[in-house]
C-alpha cells in the first residue's frame, strides 16, 4: 500500500500553504510600506538570495546569450506581476484578490492553446466557461460590500500577466536554466520596481515594525526562492499536473487565513464563486489516466 503522505505530496502541501499564506501576510504589511517599493524589495532580495544558492552553477547563467530572455521574463513575471499584485491588494481583501489572481490557470490553458498549440479538450472549454462565471460572481459579490472596480481589474490583470509570463518561460525553457531564470527575473524586475516606485513613493514612508519586517522576510525567503525551488523540483519529478490541478487550494487557504487573522468577510456568493473557480481550474488542468497512457504510447 502506497504512502498517502509521500515526499512529493508533503512538498506540494508546503508549496500551496506558502502561496496561500502570502496574501494575508502581505496584506498586513501594506499599511506600513509603499506597495511598489515593497514588491521590488522582496523580489530583489529573494532573487539575490537564490543567486547566492546558485553560485556554484554560475556557468549555467550564460548572461551574454540569455540577457534578453531574462529581461523579458522579468517584465512579465516580476515587474508587472508583482507590481500590479501588490498595488491591487490595497483595494481588495487578500482572500478575494487571491481568487481573482488564481484565475491564471484558466487563462494559461487558453494561452497555451493559442500560442503553444496545446489541444483544447471539451473539459478545458467547460472549465473556461465555469471559471468565467465564477469570476463574475466573485466580482459582483465584492461590489456588494466594499470592493472597488479598480481592485477587480487589477486582480484580473495580475492573472493575465502571470499567465503570459508562464507561457513565455515555457517557450524558452530549453534555452535557459530554470533556477537562474527565476533568480534573474526577480533581481532585474525587482530593481525596476524599486526604481519606478522611487519616483512616486518615498522610502521614508516605510515603517520598520515587526509586521513589515516579517512580511518582507517571508517574501524574500519563502515566497520567492524556496517556493520556486520546490515548484521546479515537483515539475522535474513529474508532479506538474498535480501542482496545476491543486492550485485551487491556494485561494481557499488565503480566504480562511484572511477571515481568521484579518476579519475579512466570507459570504455565500464568495464561496460559490470560489468553488466554481476551483472546479474550472481542475477541469483545465485535468488529464485522465487513459489519455496519459494513449499519449505515452503515441510518442
Amino acid at each position: 500500500m502506497k504512502k498517502i503522505f509521500t515526499k512529493s505530496t508533503m512538498l506540494l502541501l508546503f508549496l500551496i500553504f506558502v502561496w496561500g499564506a502570502s496574501w494575508p501576510i502581505y496584506k498586513l504589511a501594506l499599511p506600513y510600506t509603499p506597495p511598489v517599493i515593497f514588491a521590488g524589495m522582496r523580489a530583489t532580495m529573494g532573487g539575490l538570495l537564490l543567486a547566492v544558492i546558485l553560485f556554484k552553477i554560475r556557468d549555467k547563467l550564460n548572461w551574454r546569450e540569455n540577457w534578453r530572455l531574462y529581461c523579458t521574463s522579468a517584465l512579465l513575471n516580476t515587474t508587472l506581476f508583482f507590481g500590479i499584485q501588490t498595488v491591487g491588494l490595497n483595494y481588495l481583501p487578500g482572500g478575494l484578490f487571491s481568487i481573482l489572481v488564481y484565475f491564471q490557470p484558466v487563462l494559461l490553458g487558453l494561452f497555451a492553446w493559442i500560442w503553444l498549440g496545446e489541444f483544447m479538450t471539451p473539459g478545458k472549454i467547460l472549465g473556461l466557461v465555469i471559471g468565467f462565471i465564477g469570476i463574475v460572481i466573485v466580482s459582483l459579490d465584492g461590489l456588494t460590500f466594499h470592493v472597488s472596480v479598480i481592485g477587480v481589474i487589477l486582480g484580473l490583470l495580475t492573472a493575465f500577466f502571470w499567465a503570459l509570463g508562464v507561457i513565455y518561460v515555457k517557450k524558452v525553457s530549453n534555452r535557459v536554466n530554470p533556477y537562474w531564470m527565476v533568480s534573474m527575473q526577480c533581481i532585474i524586475g525587482g530593481f525596476v520596481l524599486i526604481g519606478f516606485g522611487s519616483f512616486f513613493e518615498d522610502f521614508s514612508d516605510i515603517v520598520w515594525n515587526s509586521k513589515y519586517i516579517s512580511a518582507l522576510t517571508y517574501g524574500s525567503v519563502l515566497g520567492i526562492p524556496l517556493a520556486q525551488i520546490v515548484y521546479y523540483k515537483l515539475i522535474r519529478e513529474g508532479e506538474a499536473s498535480k501542482v496545476g490541478s491543486s492550485t485551487f487550494m491556494v485561494p481557499i487557504i488565503a480566504v480562511i487565513l484572511g477571515a481568521v487573522f484579518l476579519d475579512e468577510p466570507i459570504t455565500y456568493l464568495l464561496i460559490i464563486g470560489l468553488v466554481m473557480v476551483g472546479i474550472s481550474i481542475f477541469l483545465v488542468n485535468y488529464r485522465s489516466k487513459k489519455k496519459l497512457i494513449d499519449y505515452s504510447n503515441n510518442r
